[in-house]
């Protein structure tokens, strides 16, 4: 489960056994948590954040998705 980015109190990560799944990513802070899709970038799911914390999350999805994609093929081996 490695974590790819942390900022904002928001912890970015994988997990292991999704490489089945399109390539996207896990959120977390404290109880919360959300997952986005990479490409595009695109709300899964969440539980626990505001709109304006969504919000702010897509924003980083988007300002660091290059990076996310690659290290999502690096992780998962493709």
């Amino acid at each position: 489960m490695p974590t790819i980015l942390k900022t904002y109190g928001l912890r970015f990560f994988f997990f292991s056994n999704e490489a089945t799944d399109p390539a996207h990513v896990h959120v977390e802070k404290n109880n919360a948590y959300a997952k986005y899709y990479l490409s595009p970038v695109e709300h899964a799911f969440s539980f626990a954040f505001n709109a304006n914390e969504l919000s702010q999350i897509r924003n980083l999805v988007q300002q660091h998705q290059s990076v996310f994609l690659t290290k999502w093929n690096e992780f998962i081996g493709q």
